[in-house]
């Protein structure tokens, strides 16, 4: 029997080109290639990718040794049978690249265009969810345009404002501490913790400069948890994992740099929160018209024990010290059988 050519697509233009490059070599090491032909490819940018040799383990910011320009992308990705983007962030996750495979007709691993987009945009995220009845921090929605920004209500009525006006505004609604996210971001890139309206404001300006969409959320005390999720209609849920962050909260840093910050599998929580996370995670993924994998997130409320849903993330990371793997390793899942029923997701997906 033919072995499937493998595509193994990373690097992008986003802010999360590193953890592309840490998430694919870890994927590449776990293929099984007695059964795929591997075709690792590299993005530089939309206009220039490579082929890729792995050679040596890839540490955060190892310069890559590629093997060779590709001229005609959309040749070689026909030639494929299957397709895994390993691509996190804008330009990847946010379903720009499916939108070419799907043109090209090439199965791919994970969520379809509609999924992608909706999983990338924090704003449209909630939107979904709170339709979908989950519970989420509350949260007021900043947009920038040039150097002015507008403040956007729950009718999506749009003012223009100053940021004085705007911190006002925010915390009239919301409690410090509060939490400043770009829209479009993920590893937790261009994230603030804020304590007041002066923190608030350089926030906002900060965050900006990753998004012109800025979404400002009241800080939720609790345990951060993950689950992942596995199917097309019939779909699984991992155990629940804790975060055990270094920092104020887990950031890009305290993720990928901080070797204090740790991963508790199972998470010690009850029986009966578990299955309460398990079955949301779930219901959010079905409620994007999720495919193949997420990664959803959660908190739990100290006082209240209340599980509130943070994001979903619908290429998550594949490195060594990812959650998803590792939920499902849990499980009894390798790494390698674990792309292995990816794999057969997508080409499931595609019939």
């Amino acid at each position: 029997m033919a072995k499937l050519k493998v595509g193994v697509m990373f690097g992008g233009m986003s802010t999360e080109k590193e953890i592309s490059i840490l998430s694919a070599n870890s994927i590449l090491d776990n293929l099984n290639r007695r059964k795929y032909d591997i075709f690792p490819l590299f993005m530089e940018d939309g206009n220039t990718w490579y082929r890729y040799r792995k050679t040596k383990d890839i540490k955060l910011g190892d310069k890559l040794i590629l093997d060779g320009k590709i001229e005609d992308i959309t040749s070689y990705l026909k030639k494929l049978d299957v397709v895994i983007p390993v691509l996190h962030g804008l330009y990847g996750e946010d379903g720009t690249v499916q939108g070419l495979l799907e043109i090209l007709k090439v199965p791919y691993v994970g969520c379809k265009v509609l999924a992608s987009s909706i999983g990338m945009d924090k704003v449209y995220t909630k939107i979904i969810f709170e339709k979908a009845g989950l519970k989420q921090a509350p949260s007021v929605y900043v947009r920038k345009n040039k150097d002015k920004y507008i403040y956007i209500d729950k009718e999506f009525n749009e003012q223009n404002l100053s940021l004085d006006e705007i911190a006002k505004k925010a915390s009239k609604w919301l409690k410090f501490p509060m939490f400043v996210k770009p829209s479009n971001s993920g590893s937790s890139v261009g994230i603030t913790k804020v304590e007041n309206e002066e923190g608030l404001k350089n926030a906002i300006e900060y965050a900006g400069k990753f998004d012109s969409k800025i979404i400002v959320e009241q800080g939720i005390f609790g345990r951060e948890v993950e689950c992942a999720v596995l199917g097309n209609e019939d779909v699984i849920a991992s155990c629940v994992g804790e975060v055990k962050s270094a920092d104020e909260f887990y950031s890009y840093d305290a993720k990928y740099k901080n070797q204090e910050s740790k991963v508790e599998i199972p998470a010690k929580i009850s029986e009966e929160k578990s299955i309460e996370i398990r079955k949301n995670a779930i219901k959010a993924f079905k409620a994007i018209d999720g495919k193949g994998l997420s990664r959803v997130d959660f908190f739990i409320e100290n006082d209240t024990e209340d599980v509130y849903i943070n994001e979903i993330n619908t290429f998550p990371g594949f490195t060594s010290i990812s959650m998803y793997p590792k939920l499902f390793n849990e499980a009894g899942i390798s790494t390698e059988n674990l792309l292995d029923k990816l794999i057969d997701l997508a080409l499931e997906k595609n019939k």
